[in-house]
This record gives structure tokens, sequence and C-alpha cells, in this order.
């Protein structure tokens, strides 16, 4: 069930709502500014299908996304506005039985941790879930442009793969701060998008939907449904 589709009659009660949280920014030369926004849209179809009790709300196709500042079109409305943002919408939801906040985009992490933490200390079922990935494959690399050629093929430049930092992301979280995506890797890559493949793209989203099963049975027993 969507949001997008139903009348309010027809929403019943004490569901489970879940949020698909993305951005829009840039990634590599090779993948749209929208692939969290998509990540997380399908990961939350794919947990409507497996239960029957979640909604899902439309995405919030914006989040903190300054690190990438330095690339023309990324769209930001920071952490403050993130993280009051994410507050006041799960403050709105408490017809739900809780809220899942499906988060595809790794620069929300200190603002929804900042957020989930104040609303969970207001007594709201709420909890926040996050994709994972290896630390030197964080940002349009093989692993999110696999999943783009699971998603939407036609939206991957393969003739522009091309490597961009490969450290790991701890070796760069300094830089990072200081000098933003652009400082460390000039194509916006950390990670290196070489040997993507839409199989391995499929598997991943399988093994990621498997983990937001996890996550949303947490949140559904405590909301007692």
């Amino acid at each position: 069930m969507n949001l997008a589709d139903v009348a309010w009659p027809e929403l019943g009660e004490r569901r489970l709502l879940a949020v698909p949280l993305g951005a829009t920014e840039q990634h590599g030369p090779h993948l749209p500014y929208t692939v969290d926004t998509e990540i997380a849209v399908e990961l939350c179809r794919r947990l409507a299908e497996a239960r029957p009790e979640v909604v899902v709300a439309p995405p919030l196709p914006y989040g903190s996304s300054g690190e990438h500042a330095g690339f023309p079109g990324t769209l930001s409305i920071g952490q403050e506005v993130t993280e009051l943002l994410v507050v006041e919408l799960v403050r709105s939801a408490d017809a739900f039985a809780g809220v899942l906040l499906v988060c595809a985009h790794g620069g929300n992490a200190v603002p929804l941790r900042r957020a989930v933490a104040k609303l969970r200390y207001e007594g709201r079922n709420v909890r926040a879930w996050c994709p994972d990935g290896p630390a030197d494959d964080t940002h349009a690399g093989r692993l999110e442009t696999s999943v783009m050629l699971a998603l939407r093929p036609e939206a991957v430049r393969v003739n522009r793969f091309e490597a961009g930092a490969t450290r790991p992301l701890p070796e760069l979280i300094g830089r990072l701060r200081d000098e933003g995506v652009r400082g460390v890797s000039p194509n916006g890559v950390l990670g290196d998008p070489a040997g993507a493949t839409a199989e391995a793209g499929r598997a991943t989203l399988r093994r990621w939907a498997d983990g937001l099963l996890e996550a949303a049975a947490a949140v559904a027993k405590d909301g007692i449904m």
C-alpha cells in the first residue's frame, strides 16, 4: 500500500509506515542524481510486498548533501533541516503503530541518528535502517552501479565508467569533511564501477531487503501490532 494511491478511509488503523529517505546529488559521471532515492523507494516497495501491514510514504528526495556541493546539480537541505524535517514528520505519524525510516543516503546518517534519538526519547516507535556496503566502495562505485543496472539500466552511462578515490572511507573522512567529495575525487566517485553487473545488483537488493525485513519486525514488535 502506498499513501500516494489511497484515500484516508482506505488506510485502516495501526499500520507500519515506511518512509524512503534519499537525496538529489551527483553520482559520478555515469549515474543519475536520484540513485539514493530510487534505492530507498525500491526497498520500501519490497518491504510492503512482504509485509501487507506496511504503508509506504512518498519519498523524501532531498537530504544533507553538502559534501557534494562542488558538483553542479546537487541539491542539499543540510543537516539541521534534515533532522528537523524527520522529527516533525514522525511526530505527525502518531496514527501509525510505528515508523521505519529507510535511508539510502549516507550523508543523512548524523542528522537521522539525532532525530531518532530525540523521537525515541519522546516515546515514539521509530527506527532508522540504512543499507550497508564496503568501506572502499561508498559512492557511485561497483555496488551502487550494479544496483542501478538492476533497477534502471537505461540510466547508467556504461561508457563513462571510471574509478574515483578507492581508499577506504575512514582514511578519507577527514579530507571529505574539510574539502568535500570533489577534494578527494574530482569525478565524484568513491570506489570503482568497473565490473558492475545487474546480477550483482539484484543479489545486493535481495540482501538489503532481508535486512530491512528484520528492522520492520523490530518496529512491529515495539508497536505491539
